[in-house]
């Protein structure tokens, strides 16, 4: 974004920066919501590999089917 030909505190330079303002929030959103998909990846992971780990076939099939409700 090159600002250089806007005078500081011009409209003009206000609203091209309350736009980006605007597009950073929704970019910071749009990273929450993959954070948490990831975050709720790596729980169904670990619910996975510690049943699998100890041969509890009703464990997995159970996390498993708890994370094809949340898709």
């Amino acid at each position: 974004m090159d600002l250089s030909s806007l005078r500081p505190g011009s409209s003009a330079a206000v609203r091209r920066l309350e736009e980006r303002v605007a597009d950073l929030e929704a970019d910071l959103a749009e990273m929450r919501q993959h954070q948490l998909r990831l975050a709720e990846l790596a729980d169904v992971v670990q619910e996975l590999l510690v049943p699998a780990a100890q041969r509890d076939q009703a464990a997995v099939e159970a996390a498993v089917e708890r994370f094809r409700k949340t898709i």
